[in-house]
């Protein structure tokens, strides 16, 4: 996880074992249209009103490190 991935973790509540299942089993991943290195990776969240759970990744450092994850509004009610 990077600072700002912790940071974001705190802030929004979200607890370790969300992050863990996203990152394991993702429903949707996807590339970022901007940063070739990252991928998102999406999963609704049943225990919180199955919001999703956005979770961006750069996959091109080995291990690969969590740069920053969020409630993706604009995904709500499509997983």
């Amino acid at each position: 996880l990077t600072q700002h991935a912790r940071d974001a973790m705190n802030k929004r509540n979200i607890p370790v074992e969300w992050l863990e299942q996203v990152l394991a089993m993702p429903q949707v991943s996807e590339p970022d249209v901007v940063d070739p290195d990252l991928e998102h990776r999406l999963s609704a969240i049943p225990e919180h009103e199955d919001r999703v759970l956005r979770v961006i990744v750069n996959t091109k450092i080995i291990p690969e490190r969590v740069v920053t994850m969020y409630f993706d509004r604009n995904m709500r009610g499509k997983l």
